[in-house]
């Protein structure tokens, strides 16, 4: 408990957790409704993950597999980094209106 505020500014700082905010309001205002909030990640996954026992102690019985995880898991949080990123820079579209054929289709 003593380490709570450290380990979760870890995890936002790593990238593992990311802060948004989504306002469906805003796309009525042509405003992504998507707000990144998070920084990219700016420490390596490892500094995070190892605060936490948890994590740590698959390093000591499964050294190989730790190392194999955490690529991974290093991988998914740049990856996740990126596409919601790249969701928040989006511009949303005006919404188009239906052609005559369209409306046939659906009734």
């Amino acid at each position: 408990m003593t380490t709570g505020m450290r380990n979760q500014k870890a995890a936002v700082d790593s990238g593992q957790w990311l802060l948004y905010r989504f306002n469906p309001e805003r796309a009525a205002q042509m405003e992504n409704p998507l707000q990144l909030d998070s920084r990219a990640p700016k420490i390596p996954l490892e500094q995070y993950m190892y605060l936490e026992n948890r994590f740590k102690m698959l390093t000591k019985s499964h050294p190989d597999e730790a190392k194999e995880l955490l690529e991974q898991a290093q991988n998914d949080v740049h990856t996740r980094w990126h596409y919601y990123e790249y969701m928040a820079s989006r511009k949303p579209e005006a919404p188009r209106e239906e052609s005559e054929h369209e409306k046939l289709q659906l009734h």
